[in-house]
């Protein structure tokens, strides 16, 4: 009987991952490797977890179901490279060095959980291989973010839809397929000014007028490939952390800038 069968105890809302090949390709994509720190978040009956442990890595298996924790617990009792966390994923504590995750996210809670891990600045996410619902993941990697708090997720971290996942790779299967995320730090990530100087950009740019060009200079839109009567809100991922490079560089600090994002 497969750990995770269709006869097995199911959470509400919980569809576990059962396709293997597909966990492998999530391990392997997320290049966890010896000693380094993963995440499996909705650890669920552990798949994701095992083969995580069996590169080397150090994995932190979070599961908020009581019953599966104490299974998990069981299972991997012998293991020091798993911990078993039991808690709700959107509350359990980050860590603060840099960590990857892979995990099958339930779907109702991608937008709490792109928060956690995406928007808080302080958060060192190396990376990260998502299940998400289909929907969910479209509009997560779509080139043009679609408001000011997706613009600040994805001009941060690249975010590539993979590969769609049939609903029957889940037991049970879910009324909609699933998308595969693969998500990666962009350059202006790992700098705090950068981030700063991003965070002003697109509160000036995209609050209450979004039909309006970026206030900067045309030669700094030029620069970054962007027409400069282009409307703020079609600018895309791409774009946004092209702009907030140009304006965060040594060199280019307060020149080109019609007016310092976010001042008045």
């Amino acid at each position: 009987m497969p750990e995770h069968s269709l006869a097995a105890p199911n959470p509400a809302g919980a569809h576990f991952l059962r396709d293997r090949t597909l966990i492998t390709r999530l391990v392997s994509a997320s290049g966890a490797g010896d000693g380094q720190l993963v995440l499996d978040l909705g650890a669920g009956y552990g798949s994701i977890t095992a083969a995580l442990a069996g590169t080397g890595a150090r994995v932190i298996a979070v599961e908020r179901d009581p019953r599966l924790a104490g299974r998990l617990s069981r299972r991997f009792a012998a293991d020091p490279r798993i911990r078993v966390v039991s808690a709700d994923m959107r509350q359990v504590p980050l860590p603060r060095r840099e960590f990857l995750v892979v995990a099958n996210l339930p779907f109702a809670v991608t937008t709490q959980m792109s928060r956690r891990l995406l928007g808080d600045a302080a958060v060192r996410l190396a990376g990260a291989e998502l299940i998400t619902a289909w929907g969910a993941g479209c509009w997560l990697a779509h080139r043009t973010p679609r408001d000011e708090e997706t613009a600040w997720w994805t001009a941060r971290y690249e975010i590539r839809l993979v590969r769609r996942v049939p609903a029957g790779s889940f037991a049970p299967p879910p009324s909609v397929d699933a998308a595969q995320l693969s998500v990666r730090p962009r350059a202006i990530a790992r700098s705090r000014h950068g981030q700063r100087v991003l965070r002003a950009l697109l509160r000036d740019a995209l609050r209450g007028r979004r039909r309006r060009p970026v206030e900067v200079s045309r030669q700094v839109l030029l620069r970054a490939g962007i027409a400069p009567a282009t409307p703020a809100a079609e600018l895309t991922a791409d774009e946004w952390h092209r702009l907030a490079q140009l304006l965060t560089a040594p060199a280019r600090r307060g020149r080109g800038v019609r007016q310092q994002p976010g001042r008045r």
